[in-house]
């Protein structure tokens, strides 16, 4: 079968560009708001208890409605759902900027959640449909990757700038920076996709059993970080999100139009691909978590200078995911790449486990820092691409929205187990050695110092993974130019939408 050429007219490059924006946009949300959260709680006067819904909303609905709104977009066509879900986006940003109650608040923070679940998956589908050539597509997903890896990053310092020099409002309101900026690109060099020979149809006991299931989930991992493993509000929802996904999974095997088509799933470089998200999602809270507490906490930081800290991460990952990821994973494939970026992760986390309460950010902080962004740069821009390429066209919504769900449970286990196991290692050094003021300086250090241990075990486990269940040479990745392409069984038609 052949391969149907984008002209250059089609501007690729724009499209990447475009889809970039959305992905920033989506992915510092996670990050940036929570810089914001301690000047909103002082001027919209709601409680400790409460402060952690206007995370928990946004993570409920986002990760809850990921696999719906990746069908819709399939359905819908990614051009349209990307535009309605920038939209969408925007509006509930600033719904959240004029918020002037806790109740508003929270609201908004869902309804960013429930469009980011749209968006997220058809801009990712926009990038598998756009980038079939194997170099052209290394390339691409290797900044797509980037992106994906340093937006929280770069929300940490554009939280901390607005925070310290606007008002927590602005993190709501640059939003709308990025969508009008997005949806004017969208129109002008998005293309309407062509349409698909089957068309895909809403799974509705699908849809029911995983989202109850996701949202279950999500809130008994939420609950866990702050009250703990054992409280009935953690273990009911965590048992019964697990009894949803299995009957999902049942439904899916019986389903004539399931939502997420098994053998998306069953792929093994696909399926490995989706394992390396989810770990590298936990592992990776125990930097962005962890280090964001010592920097501020303990060597007394301001938002803005936490934000500055994180900058050389950010460098080593877009340059390790574009000129390295980019480059080399269509010649060596994606086992190589994956195993070598656990081991660099774990290295770096090793790294941080030598902070103490007076150490030098260059003498310790930064070489650690560098070190992961060296491994989640190579991660990142080897799974993403290897997670969506060689999907059916009717499958490339819901496999994109998959990649976006491992990462977003991944971040909701990484925050419970790593913050409990943490609070842990604080309760049983403080009982040993005392309360004094030097003890709990001490017991601060020796939770984050398990948290970084227990994230070194994840990246290697990311290592394990890569290396045996990924294929040394995946033959999709590697195709030539003159080979020819597929997507499953249909000849790759190249559409930007």
């Amino acid at each position: 079968m052949s391969l149907n050429r984008t002209p250059a007219r089609d501007h690729r490059w724009l499209v990447l560009a475009v889809v970039a924006i959305a992905q920033l946009m989506v992915v510092l949300d996670g990050t940036i708001v929570n810089i914001a959260l301690p000047s909103a709680q002082r001027e919209l006067a709601f409680s400790n208890d409460s402060r952690q819904w206007i995370v928990t909303a946004y993570a409920l609905a986002f990760g809850s409605l990921l696999l719906l709104g990746g069908r819709l977009s399939d359905i819908w066509g990614r051009k349209n759902s990307f535009i309605i879900g920038l939209i969408g986006f925007a509006a509930a940003s600033v719904l959240g900027g004029v918020a002037d109650s806790f109740g508003l608040l929270v609201t908004a923070r869902a309804l960013q959640g429930a469009f980011g679940a749209l968006l997220a998956p058809a801009a990712l589908g926009i990038m598998t449909t756009t980038f079939t050539d194997p170099k052209e597509r290394g390339k691409a997903f290797g900044i797509y990757g980037a992106v994906a890896g340093g937006g929280s990053a770069v929300g940490l310092l554009l939280g901390g700038v607005l925070t310290e020099y606007a008002s927590w409002r602005w993190c709501l309101f640059v939003n709308v920076v990025f969508a009008v900026v997005a949806v004017a690109g969208a129109l002008v060099f998005l293309r309407k996709p062509a349409a698909l020979a089957v068309k895909p149809r809403i799974d509705v006991p699908g849809v029911v059993s995983v989202t109850a299931g996701l949202v279950a989930i999500v809130y008994g991992f939420s609950n866990a970080a702050t009250q703990g493993w054992t409280d009935f509000w953690t273990l009911a929802p965590l048992i019964a999100g697990a009894v949803l996904v299995a009957v999902f999974v049942a439904v899916q095997r019986r389903s004539p139009h399931p939502l997420l088509p098994l053998r998306v799933l069953l792929d093994r470089d696909r399926g490995g691909s989706y394992i390396v998200l989810a770990l590298t999602s936990i592992g990776m809270f125990g930097v962005f978590l962890f280090l964001t507490y010592y920097l501020q906490l303990t060597l007394g930081y301001t938002a803005l200078q936490t934000g500055l800290a994180f900058l050389p991460m950010t460098a080593v990952l877009i340059l390790t995911s574009t000129l390295i990821g980019g480059r080399v994973l269509p010649r060596v494939g994606p086992r190589i790449l994956v195993a070598i970026g656990g081991v660099l992760g774990a290295a770096g986390m090793a790294l941080l486990t030598r902070i103490d309460v007076d150490s030098g950010y260059a003498g310790v902080v930064l070489p650690a820092l560098i070190v992961m962004g060296l491994g989640i740069g190579l991660i990142f821009s080897s799974a993403m691409n290897t997670a969506t390429f060689g999907v059916q066209p009717q499958d490339a919504g819901v496999a994109s929205a998959t990649v976006n769900t491992m990462q977003q449970i991944g971040g909701s286990i990484g925050t419970a187990l790593l913050s409990t196991l943490s609070a842990d290692a604080v309760s049983s050094y403080l009982a040993d050695h005392g309360v004094g003021t030097a003890a709990q300086a001490e017991a601060v250090l020796a939770g984050y110092h398990l948290a970084f241990w227990v994230s070194v075990g994840i990246f290697g486990l990311v290592a394990v993974v890569g290396g045996t269940l990924l294929r040394r040479h995946s033959d999709r990745i590697r195709l030539g130019s003159d080979a020819g392409a597929t997507v499953g069984d249909q000849p790759v038609v190249v559409h930007a939408g």
